[in-house]
């Protein structure tokens, strides 16, 4: 398996971000999901880059009997939360990572005037402390909550569902930037958007068509959705974001390797979580981790054959995984194609499936 940032079989010269730029129009970008989660376009990327539309109740008949799909279920934690600095003016911090006890790293806002033991008063039931740099990120702060109570109950009833700032409508149900299958304790910061279009129908309609289904976990931080500032994108420092890979996901993709079936991740997180689990000699190996896996241009896939994923923005980190996963022309030529013909762009917009540039679709 290929170490993040060190490809096989590429020269020296620089990979720079340009190569992974497009152009987006801002109207492009999906504002709001669509009801019911289901009723996404999907755009089926086959090997070799023949592209073909499709309706996300699509997916079962584009899988084969034997495949297996496997998802992230983390829960999104209601992180973003507003209030007053000490001086009066308006505040927002985003909470990544529970750093232990009542620590978080976070994003603060705005910055320039939250130093050093300042406050966001969020309400009269929590402070939030802001302790110092969070160590491996110059924009990240570690951030202390000051509450009467549980600190737990007082995120989830003062937060609101952390969308991205390209988002700037609001949520009217916060249950929408969740996916049906999440599980466990609120850790992530993000959704993985990859799942979201999912329905519990659409699950029994998987299952009826002899589609397998498993989960890992990858809690959402800084690392997926930091954006790249580096000339080379090799250069690019994935920060680390705690993932599992349970025993019973391990056997049931080794299960489908000796049927002959095929392991398609649900979202880049999936693939990030996946691939980070394979030792030396390519076995797969449950337990947990924090991982800094960045899947760049010949990485050597060793787990994932197929991708569910949402289009992403231009020059991110998510973008870069795409174009090592199918191809350079491949990615560009299906954002040309998805741009041309009105797919919705971004978290809550449309997805593609596609494959593995080395794997027969």
């Amino acid at each position: 398996m290929t170490t993040a940032g060190a490809p096989t079989g590429t020269a020296t010269r620089v990979l720079g971000a340009d190569l992974f730029d497009y152009p987006l129009p801002v109207e492009r970008i999906a504002q709001v999901p669509l009801e019911p989660r289901d009723a996404s376009r999907l755009l089926h990327v086959e090997a070799g880059g023949r592209v073909a539309d499709h309706m996300f109740t699509d997916l079962p008949a584009l899988l084969r009997p034997g495949d297996l799909l496997v998802a992230n279920d983390t829960v999104v934690r209601a992180a973003r939360l507003r209030g007053r600095r000490d001086d009066g003016g308006s505040a927002e911090v985003l909470l990544l990572e529970r750093l232990g006890g009542d620590r978080f790293s976070a994003l603060v806002r705005p910055g320039r005037r939250l130093h050093h033991g300042g406050h966001v008063t969020v309400d009269d039931t929590l402070r939030v402390r802001v302790a110092g740099a969070a160590p491996g990120h110059p924009g990240a702060r570690i951030v202390e909550l000051e509450t009467s109570g549980d600190a737990k109950e007082a995120i989830a009833r003062l937060g609101e569902a952390p969308l991205p700032p390209y988002i700037h409508t609001p949520l009217l149900d916060r249950q929408r930037y969740q996916t049906v299958y999440a599980t466990g304790d609120p850790a992530s910061a993000a959704a993985p958007t990859a799942g979201l279009h999912f329905t519990e129908r659409l699950r029994a309609a998987l299952t009826a068509h002899g589609i397998g289904w498993a989960t890992v976990q990858l809690d959402v931080g800084l690392g997926t959705f930091a954006p790249i500032t580096t000339t080379d994108v090799r250069d690019h420092r994935m920060h680390a974001e705690r993932c599992t890979l349970p025993p019973a996901t391990v056997t049931a993709i080794e299960a489908t390797w000796a049927a002959g079936g095929r392991v398609i991740a649900v979202g880049t997180t999936a693939v990030r979580t996946l691939e980070s689990r394979v030792d030396v000699a390519g076995q797969l190996r449950p337990g947990s981790m924090s991982t800094e896996l960045f899947i760049t241009p010949g990485h050597r896939f060793a787990v994932v054959d197929g991708l569910l994923t949402n289009f992403h923005q231009p020059r991110s980190s998510l973008l870069v995984l795409l174009a090592a996963f199918i191809g350079a022309r491949e990615w560009r030529d299906a954002y040309d194609h998805a741009l041309a013909h009105g797919y919705r762009f971004l978290s809550f917009g449309d997805c593609m499936l596609c494959w593995r540039a080395d794997a027969a679709s």
